[in-house]
């Protein structure tokens, strides 16, 4: 199995987390500056794409853990 076909959910949960990150910062972001990531785009990208990486490891093992419990 190669790497990508065995992370394809985190890699997936890791480009709509950049994604969503930077949406989330163009529309709602922190104005004032007083907020230490949602002030910062690139911050924000990063903890987007952070959250959405950590969220496709969790579906990632749960269908792996789902697949070898109907074997």
């Amino acid at each position: 199995m190669t790497f990508f076909k065995k992370h394809i959910l985190t890699i997936v949960g890791l480009l709509v987390g950049l994604v969503g990150g930077y949406v989330f910062w163009y529309y709602i972001g922190c104005t004032s500056g007083q907020c230490a990531i949602k002030s910062n785009p690139l911050s924000m990208t990063m903890y987007g794409g952070l959250m959405g990486a950590m969220l496709g490891n969790l579906l990632q093992d749960l269908a792996l853990k789902n697949k070898k419990a109907e074997k």
